[in-house]
């Protein structure tokens, strides 16, 4: 197909996704998770150092505000959200910060801060939120296990995630709203484990949060993208990091039918760019296996072992495929 043909066709197809989205989301609307009214959460210092006492008294503070936002959901009569939080506020879980207001603020940590030699920031995608937040705990979890008792992994929900069908989820405005506090929260975990190596995971239009943060993020070792529908950067040079950029697809990925390319309206750009597994983009491949978009951190994958390897500082195993 000639190539004016294809940009063409390309243009076409993302007009359409967004007049399609644009009719959509009022209609989800109605029902969003951020209808649910929450307390304005209790300041918190930023995290300083990683001790007991510290951390504990964090956690304490954060479990006290899932409790308030658990009440306010229950006297909303949203008793799914107000039995999630009482979940969540189980003081077996540990939360470095809680905002129950527009979906949820989160983050999570699953391990032992106070020991860990890595640190993996999980940043998730479209539809994350309370009500959806089984999934994000789950592939945290999983990772944590693959990667032993000297890791920890934090889920960052840190910021409002847009619906897969939405307007919101064809632009890079939620991620340039995300993306300064993702480089704070990376700063204040440096500064509380100086000596570990942090890794940011970043799945789907968490990629693209990524890739907004990037020129901040001063402590990250590695960046890894994967089911990736774009970053909105050209290639690796456009994100202006020293870490190390890691990109990977599984073979039954539906994002591997996105258009890769990036629209300019008067107003706003729709699309995020070049594939970030394609050779051009110059991140290192990394073999992601055969699973869906969904799939990356699924326990015995091989994209779970080689997401895990690379968080521990090592080349995953076997070769990684440029689409």
């Amino acid at each position: 197909m000639p190539v004016h043909l294809r940009s063409s066709r390309l243009r076409r197809t993302l007009l359409a996704a967004l007049i399609a989205a644009s009719v959509a989301a009022p209609v989800s609307g109605a029902s969003s998770p951020a209808a649910v009214p929450a307390p304005v959460p209790a300041p918190l210092a930023p995290l300083r150092d990683a001790d007991r006492g510290t951390l504990d008294a964090r956690y304490a503070a954060t479990r006290d505000g899932i409790l308030a936002a658990g009440r306010m959901a229950a006297r909303h009569g949203d008793r799914k959200r107000a039995a999630a939080l009482r979940g969540m506020a189980d003081p077996r879980r540990h939360f470095l910060l809680f905002d129950g207001r527009d979906g949820g603020r989160t983050a999570e940590v699953f391990g032992d801060l106070t020991r860990a030699e890595r640190i993996a920031v999980l940043v998730p995608g479209a539809d994350t939120n309370l009500d959806r937040y089984w999934r994000l705990r789950n592939d945290s979890a999983a990772l944590r296990r693959e990667l032993g008792p000297k890791a920890a992994v934090v889920a960052w929900l840190g910021y409002e995630t847009p619906a897969t069908v939405s307007p919101a989820a064809l632009t890079t405005g939620r991620a340039d709203t995300a993306a300064p506090g993702l480089a704070r929260f990376t700063d204040q975990l440096h500064t509380a484990r100086p000596a570990a190596r942090i890794s940011l995971l970043c799945h789907s239009y968490g990629s693209v949060v990524c890739a907004r943060a990037a020129p901040g993020l001063r402590a990250v070792a590695a960046l890894v993208l994967y089911a990736s529908p774009g970053t909105g950067a050209r290639d690796i040079s456009a994100l202006h990091t020293r870490a190390t950029v890691w990109a990977g697809r599984g073979t039954a990925d539906w994002v591997a039918d996105v258009p890769h390319t990036r629209l300019r309206l008067p107003f706003v750009s729709i699309g995020f760019g070049p594939d970030p597994v394609s050779p051009g983009f110059g991140a290192r491949a990394f073999d992601a296996g055969t699973g869906g978009h969904s799939d990356y951190l699924k326990p015995g994958s091989r994209s779970l072992k080689n997401i895990a390897r690379i968080v521990s500082g090592t080349a995953p195993s076997g070769r990684g495929r440029h689409a």
